[in-house]
């Protein structure tokens, strides 16, 4: 059966009827469909004068005519378009057109689009997928296994031309860098290893810190991937920094500067060599370096493993007696008592959490974090969408 989505007439008609049953508060239901309160009250209005059909969306095409173009005009935007190696755009179009007609005032850059588009000119972009925002600020760490941080440092050419990309992870408060492994690639099953080796030797942090890139995010529910999910698993909440702010795991920034500064410019050594060159540095960086913002005193001399041994068996997600659990399939579905709620194929054959929040309406969680919000009287021939909630 194909997935079925509510259409935006769908949500109005779910609304004139909650508004209808008379809510609790006005902006209540308005939060509950997250429009604001001056969108309920049109749609409101718009039911009362005309019925269901006035819920239509209306046309916003202009009324009047007055932003037609000239043909002589049409033409000089079809013609720019096309000269010179690049393709210039409405903003550019518009500074020419200003000097070939300098008696008229200039079409609109929006208007300029839609000649170009309407001329098949204009190529659609193809949106970017953004991994989802961390819900929550980040959080500070005094002591020792409160939060390590971890990345991939900028990958390079060995000297055998051979890719390299470092992987380095550090404990966040002592600076005591736990990792700092030559890899291949950036897939799971290495990166996975690698924290493994580090789990075992060290014990078990309470947050990992890291960007938005692969494998430590994903574009799924709540930016979650195969290695974070296992981090949940294992009682590790993974934070991710915002887009385009490394300052928000500086010290982790810093290390790689220092780490930077150590490797032959160009990129000289083996591959075989590589990893016993990032050994030595780990070695210096830990028990040699004076480290000033630890008052001269050196990471390993300010570090101790955690008490939480990382377990020999994975244990499954557990939750609180009020919870409802139940396992998602192959296809990242979830089953509950006839409705089917699809919370994304990453994390197939995970247990997912059903909190009750209301009459009919659930938090869809793994763990602590919130995938999203469902209704059941939202639901259409067994399935009901999970609703991303506002950050």
């Amino acid at each position: 059966m194909p997935w079925r989505e509510l259409t935006p007439m769908d949500l109005k008609l779910l609304f004139i009827a909650d508004y209808l049953k008379g809510p609790p508060s006005f902006s209540a239901l308005c939060q509950a469909y997250e429009i604001s309160r001056k969108t309920g009250y049109k749609w409101i209005e718009r039911y009362e004068k005309e019925g269901p059909a006035g819920l239509e969306e209306h046309s916003r095409r202009r009324l009047t005519q007055d932003g037609g173009i000239p043909h002589t005009v049409r033409e000089a935007i079809i013609e720019l378009r096309g000269r010179g190696e690049t393709e210039p755009g409405p903003k550019k179009i518009q500074a020419a057109l200003q000097v070939r007609f300098p008696d008229q005032v200039p079409p609109s850059k929006t208007t300029i689009y839609n000649v170009l588009k309407q001329a098949e000119l204009v190529k659609p972009r193809r949106l970017r997928q953004r991994v989802a925002v961390y819900p929550k600020p980040l959080e500070k760490a005094e002591t020792p296994n409160q939060l390590f941080s971890a990345d991939y440092k900028g990958q390079y050419l060995t000297g055998a031309g051979v890719w390299c990309y470092p992987l380095t992870i550090m404990d966040h408060a002592s600076r005591f860098l736990l990792a700092c492994h030559s890899m291949p690639n950036t897939n799971f099953q290495e990166t996975q290893a690698v924290f493994t080796k580090v789990f075992r030797e060290n014990g078990l942090p309470e947050r990992i810190r890291t960007d938005n890139g692969v494998p430590f995010a994903s574009k799924g529910r709540a930016g979650l991937s195969q290695l974070s999910i296992w981090w949940l698993r294992l009682g590790i909440i993974p934070e991710r920094i915002a887009p385009g702010r490394p300052e928000q795991n500086g010290r982790h920034e810093r290390m790689h500067r220092t780490l930077k500064s150590t490797l032959p410019a160009p990129p000289a050594v083996a591959w075989e060599a590589q990893q016993q060159h990032f050994d030595r540095f780990v070695q210096h960086y830990n028990h040699e370096r004076l480290h000033e913002a630890l008052k001269q005193k050196t990471p390993a001399s300010c570090y101790m493993p955690s008490p939480r041994p990382y377990p020999e068996k994975l244990p499954e997600m557990a939750y609180p007696s009020h919870i409802e659990c139940y396992p998602a399939d192959s296809c990242g579905i979830l089953n509950r008592r006839g409705l089917r709620i699809y919370v994304g194929y990453v994390l197939k054959h995970q247990l997912i959490g059903l909190e009750l929040i209301g009459d009919g309406a659930w938090d869809v969680i793994f763990g602590p974090i919130i995938l999203g919000r469902i209704d059941e009287r939202d639901a259409i021939d067994g399935y009901v969408t999970l609703k991303v909630l506002p950050m």
